[in-house]
């Protein structure tokens, strides 16, 4: 039984057959309808979510699977001061893997370790969203046909932006790529990942204006504040460096804009009609992408529940 708590849980050859599967998923998904089938997923969603939620259960339904779980904890034993370890031991007894976003960092971890059944994370505070990151990198090898030799540009709340976060870890495993991280001082990318960078001999720059790059960009990826984990000393007084009009300038022919969304002032709607804009993309993606890391996670069906039996009780 595996578990998807980190992009570190995958290799890379298993993170490049995933995204291939996806990929394939999305030329022909009526080739992938009974890859679920007599399957069961539960969606336990701590947090609020639109694309995650819906793309999960989208991609369990495609795959000829079910999907149960909730959207809120007010429905929930939470309420009535349920541990997170019992929930997972108790939805455990009912099917065959578990998507969980927490507002905990570390919540999804510790959920795998009371699984009895795969447990994927959908995002676990200011932490990891490995699933979007996944996404992500399917998204720019679609578009760029490599994961190296990369030049990509970061804007917005880096700091509690764990789409942010997930991306630089997955992107650090492939060579030759740089990163550029665009934020006010108090919103800049955590320390934690600079250490990181550093010690792997990774090139980075900080700046906290758009108009300090002056070089060609391969991906631009923004992100809009995480109000919900920003202090509200930091969200009163500090605003997000925004793409204007006037940053166009570093959009080539061949940039990819990107964005996780939802978003906010970071990304004006002008920037939608542009050919660079892929970030309706990434949200198409990111069915394709659950549905293929669903397929490599499932453990695989008896032979014999692909046959309907009809049991005859006896009185």
């Amino acid at each position: 039984m595996q578990h998807f708590i980190t992009t570190a849980d995958l290799s890379l050859p298993a993170t490049k057959a995933i995204i291939a599967q996806a990929q394939a998923m999305q030329r022909a998904p009526q080739n992938f309808t009974s890859v679920g089938r007599h399957q069961q997923l539960a969606t336990l969603f701590f947090e609020p979510s639109t694309r995650t939620r819906l793309s999960f259960t989208a991609a369990m339904q495609a795959l000829g699977g079910q999907v149960l779980g909730f959207e809120s904890i007010d429905s929930t034993s939470v309420t009535k001061g349920e541990s997170l370890a019992d929930t997972i031991r108790v939805v455990s007894q009912y099917v065959d893997a578990i998507v969980v976003r927490h507002p905990t960092a570390g919540a999804a971890a510790v959920a795998a370790t009371h699984a009895s059944v795969p447990v994927i994370n959908a995002g676990d505070g200011d932490h990891l969203h490995p699933t979007q990151t996944l996404t992500d990198l399917a998204t720019i090898d679609r578009y760029k046909h490599r994961l190296n030799h990369l030049t990509i540009a970061f804007g917005g709340d880096l700091k509690y932006g764990r789409t942010v976060h997930s991306l630089v870890q997955a992107l650090m495993q492939y060579p030759h790529n740089r990163f550029i991280f665009v934020a006010p001082t108090p919103l800049q990318i955590p320390n934690t990942l600079l250490t990181q960078l550093q010690t792997a001999g990774i090139d980075f720059q900080l700046c906290d204006s758009f108009d300090s790059i002056d070089e060609h960009l391969d991906v631009l990826y923004m992100t809009r504040q995480q109000t919900e984990r920003v202090p509200q000393s930091v969200a009163a007084t500090v605003k997000l460096v925004p793409l204007t009009l006037a940053c166009d300038r570093l959009l080539a022919s061949d940039t990819l804009l990107l964005h996780p969304l939802p978003r906010g002032s970071e990304l004006p709607t002008s920037f939608d009609h542009l050919p660079q804009a892929h970030y309706f993309d990434q949200v198409r993606m990111g069915k394709y992408v659950r549905m293929a890391l669903l397929a490599y996670l499932l453990p695989p069906v008896p032979a014999a529940a692909h046959h309907d039996k009809l049991v005859k009780l006896r009185y």
